[in-house]
């Protein structure tokens, strides 16, 4: 018999112009804002909507914008101090899933005492548990990939071992998520692409996995739907708003894979090669790896591949590698397909350190595999997927 436990508390707002209800649902009375190093924020007006906000509902705050494309432990600790130091009461992550994941960190940290790898499990983390609640989390997304407004989750980087886990429980929901379509026009497009395919191996993972639920195949399925039929069209014309939503609707519902399902080890991969190179994008990272990943389960008769075919828009799809032929078609159509890992400094003879580091740090994702695979497979995907 199916069972399954369902638990997402985050106030989700999505739509056009819902920043602006951001002031209806402020937890606190001072807030740090995190948000990246990158200009992109201020450029395009996105922090400067939310201070204004901020300042009309006469909640003060301070700012944090360090945080880097992979968000590193070294920040996690420098946020908190910062939010300590000015008596914060709320976080709010400005920004793509990098500003938000750190966010969730820098909360439960503000909140609690030791360092951050005291909680985190996998690798050298001791994987206590988390004493006091973190502060509220406001989460405004302006990127379309990861899910992270929707679900607990949070991945940081400890440099110093090159381990990039993810970690999270309950407390590190957000308290209020605004996915405001307006805010990812700007984003170029091959970012648009790099996260929309984040978005689907959420997705397609969570399907695949093996402690999937009819609710998370219900989310997986819609969000692989809509990233089929509108992820070409945002990534090649930028102003298209329809696109734009439907693939920010998309994936919000990845997340709720996520929060209902799992990732499974092409996450684990990935974090293993971008622990490595910080400049790798995880989007760019699980692209370079997915037509090996899942020709790997494909081979395998994982029929559900089929299902997934059908939803990405092969609709006469028949067997497993359907799946595989309709994703590369995807990333041609989003001119992701022929992405190198030599661009990014990845060395060949790596690849067994690579896979060890992703058993080594999320181990625990293999276990949600559809079938088996051995540190070997994973080195050999890696080898296979080499440009």
């Amino acid at each position: 018999m199916t069972s399954f436990n369902y638990y997402m508390p985050s106030r989700i707002l999505f739509g056009k112009g819902k920043l602006d209800e951001l002031i209806n649902y402020l937890p606190g009375k001072k807030a740090l804002i995190v948000t990246s190093s990158g200009p992109s924020m201020k450029k395009y007006g996105y922090l400067g909507r939310v201070e204004e906000l901020l300042n009309k509902a006469g909640v003060s705050y301070v700012i944090f914008d360090k945080i880097l494309p992979n968000p590193i432990k070294r920040h996690i600790t420098e946020g908190a101090a910062l939010a300590k130091e000015n008596n914060c009461d709320f976080v709010i992550g400005l920004g793509g899933g990098s500003s938000i994941d750190a966010s969730k960190s820098i909360a439960v940290m503000t909140a609690n005492p030791g360092d951050y790898w005291d909680y985190v499990g996998g690798g050298s983390g001791k994987g206590l548990p988390v004493p006091n609640a973190p502060l509220p989390i406001v989460a405004i997304t302006t990127t379309a990939g990861t899910g992270t407004e929707a679900d607990p989750w949070t991945v940081v980087t400890k440099e110093e071992t090159n381990e990039k886990i993810g970690f999270g429980y309950d407390g590190t929901f957000p308290t209020l998520s605004i996915v405001d379509p307006d805010l990812m026009m700007s984003v170029p497009a091959h970012l648009t692409a790099y996260q929309g395919f984040d978005a689907l191996f959420h997705a397609t993972e969570g399907y695949i996995a093996n402690i999937a639920t009819p609710v998370s195949d219900m989310y997986a399925l819609k969000s692989i739907e809509l990233i089929g039929k509108y992820l070409a069209a945002a990534v090649n014309d930028g102003s298209n708003e329809e696109a734009r939503s439907m693939v920010a609707l998309a994936n919000t519902l990845s997340g709720f894979v996520e929060s209902t399902s799992s990732c499974t080890s092409e996450h684990s991969l990935e974090h293993a090669l971008s622990a490595y190179h910080h400049d790798l994008p995880h989007g760019a990272g699980l692209i370079m790896i997915s037509k090996e990943y899942y020709t790997f389960f494909a081979e395998k008769g994982t029929q559900k591949m089929v299902d997934m075919a059908k939803a990405l828009g092969y609709q006469d799809a028949k067997e497993p590698m359907d799946f595989v032929k309709a994703l590369v078609s995807l990333q041609e159509l989003c001119h992701v397909a022929e992405l190198k890992m030599s661009d990014y400094g990845i060395d060949k003879d790596d690849f067994t350190k690579y896979a060890e580091n992703a058993r080594h740090t999320m181990g625990g994702l293999f276990n949600f595999d559809p079938s088996p695979m051995s540190t070997e497979d994973a080195a050999g995907i890696l080898a296979r997927s080499y440009q």
